[in-house]
C-alpha cells in the first residue's frame, strides 16, 4: 500500500496534464499513487492522463467534489491535493511523510513560489506564506496534504464553488496545527498576469473578508468571475 496518494482535480487541462504527470513520474516510481479526477473536460484531458496516472476518475464538476472522489478511491495513508498548474519539489514524498511523522501534525502545506510575468509575484507569494503561518490557513496553491484519518475526521472538502481550501483548513485546524514546510511548490501566476497583480490581490482580500463575514460561496464565486475551468 502506498504511503502517499496525490489527487489532482482537472477540468480542460489538456495543454498541461502530460507535463504535470511527467514531473510526478519519479514519485510514482517510488510508490506514490497518482490519481487524476476529471470534472467533465471537453478537450480530452482524461485520455491524455491515463498513461501517467494510476487512476483516472470522473466526478461532478467542482474541486471539492472531485478531490473528495479522489480521496475515496485513494489507497495511501496520506493524501496530497495538487492543482494542475502546480509543481511539487522532487522529494515531496519524503518531505510530507517524514515531516508529518516527526512533527506529530495531522496535515500541512508547502510554501509557494508563483511563476509569471508580474514583478509583484514574489511579494504575493511571500504574503501567502507568511499569512498561512500566522493564521494556520492553507490555500490550494500550496498543495495541502493530510493524513487519511484527519481527512475523514474533518468530513472531507465542502462541495462549494469557491474557498473550499479555506473551509477545509478551518476544519483541519480543529484537529491540529498545520505543518508548514519551507520547501516550495511552484504554481502558475496566470490569473495575476491576466487580471493584473494589484487588482487580483485586492479582489482576493475582498472575497476572503466577505467569506469571513458569511457571504454565501455562490455569491463569492460570481464576484470572482468563476467559470467552469480550474484556475
Amino acid at each position: 500500500m502506498p504511503s502517499l496518494s496525490i489527487v489532482i482535480p482537472v477540468l480542460n487541462e489538456a495543454a498541461g496534464i502530460e507535463s504535470l504527470l511527467a514531473s510526478l513520474a519519479p514519485l510514482r516510481a517510488r510508490g506514490v499513487e497518482i490519481i487524476v479526477v476529471d470534472g467533465g473536460s471537453g478537450d480530452g484531458t482524461a485520455a491524455l492522463a491515463r498513461a501517467g496516472a494510476d487512476q483516472v476518475l470522473s466526478a461532478p464538476r467542482g474541486r471539492g467534489a472531485q478531490m473528495n472522489a479522489g480521496a475515496a478511491a485513494a489507497r495511501g495513508d496520506v493524501l496530497l491535493f495538487l492543482h494542475a498548474d502546480t509543481r511539487l519539489p522532487a522529494d515531496a514524498d519524503r518531505l510530507v511523510c517524514d515531516g508529518l511523522a516527526a512533527s506529530g501534525r495531522r496535515w500541512g502545506r508547502f510554501d509557494v513560489r508563483i511563476e509569471g510575468r508580474s514583478a509583484m509575484l514574489p511579494l504575493v507569494a511571500l504574503g501567502m506564506n507568511v499569512r498561512s503561518r500566522l493564521t494556520g490557513i492553507a490555500t490550494g496553491d500550496q498543495a495541502l496534504f493530510v493524513s487519511r484519518g484527519a481527512f475523514a475526521q474533518a468530513g472531507g472538502f465542502p462541495d462549494i464553488p469557491l474557498m473550499e481550501d479555506i473551509e477545509m483548513s478551518r476544519r483541519l485546524k480543529r484537529i491540529s496545527r498545520p505543518l508548514c514546510l519551507r520547501a516550495r511548490v511552484v504554481t502558475s501566476g496566470r490569473r495575476w498576469d491576466e487580471r493584473g497583480a494589484w487588482r487580483t490581490i485586492l479582489l482576493m482580500w475582498r472575497l476572503r473578508l466577505a467569506h469571513f463575514f458569511g457571504t454565501a460561496p455562490d455569491v463569492l464565486a460570481r464576484r470572482y468571475g468563476y467559470v467552469p475551468r480550474q484556475p
